[in-house]
């Protein structure tokens, strides 16, 4: 999510796809809580020990924009860090506290929180443990940011794994894909989705494709 596209080396290429341009009605949240017109990378200071690239946010704004009846400015809110376990974004958590925090001020002078965007999971891949037990815990937070941001049926749009760091991906990827306990939770699917070298990470090509997606789920939510 917080975007690998266009990254090798420890670099990332600058190319920016047609989906992805900016647009004067398409702002970002900064890290230091403050508003700028959103272009790629978006988590550049949100996921700031990694390097960051092209995501699926950009695509997504410019295609909720694009077809989006009477949406005006669309405003992102990153909040992404790779690499993580759904363990680590339990309430109470750094991340968590710093999701809802982030959440909560984007709301402060305008607008409303339309939907949260997730594309997470790999790192429960490998162990079975962690792989049978996703589900639920996914379930718990989106119980819990839904109390905390006092938004009882925001939308929550999922992303399948199209990969994952260790053998238990088709675990993960069917707690995704049959979560039916709760209103309003959409998934996309990331599978078959061409990846980089790693075997881990998006193209950018696929990012943007993620994004579409996540859009046409918003967009009929």
């Amino acid at each position: 999510m917080a975007g690998r596209g266009g990254v090798a080396d420890a670099k990332w290429d600058g190319r920016v796809p047609a989906e992805c341009h900016p647009n004067p009605s398409i702002l970002r949240l900064t890290a230091n809580l403050t508003w700028e017109e959103a272009r790629d990378p978006l988590h550049a200071d949100i996921d700031d020990s990694r390097i960051c690239g092209v995501g699926p946010g950009m695509a997504f704004a410019n295609e909720v924009r694009t077809h989006g009846s009477g949406i005006g400015v669309v405003g992102l809110v990153p909040c992404a860090v790779g690499g993580t376990s759904i363990n680590q974004w339990a309430r109470g958590s750094g991340l968590y506290n710093q999701l809802v925090r982030r959440g909560t001020e984007s709301v402060k002078n305008g607008g409303a929180i339309r939907a949260i965007l997730w594309y997470q999971g790999e790192s429960d891949t490998s162990s079975k443990q962690d792989a049978e037990t996703y589900k639920g815990k996914l379930e718990k937070l989106i119980q819990d940011l839904r109390s905390d941001l006092n938004l009882p049926s925001l939308p929550f749009i999922q992303v399948a794994l199209a990969s994952g760091e260790g053998e238990y991906v088709e675990t993960v990827r069917k707690a995704q894909l049959e979560m039916k306990k709760l209103p309003n939770v959409k998934c996309v699917d990331a599978k078959g989705l061409p990846l980089k070298a790693d075997n881990l990470h998006l193209t950018t090509a696929s990012e943007v494709k993620v994004g579409l997606m996540l859009a046409h789920a918003f967009l009929h939510s």
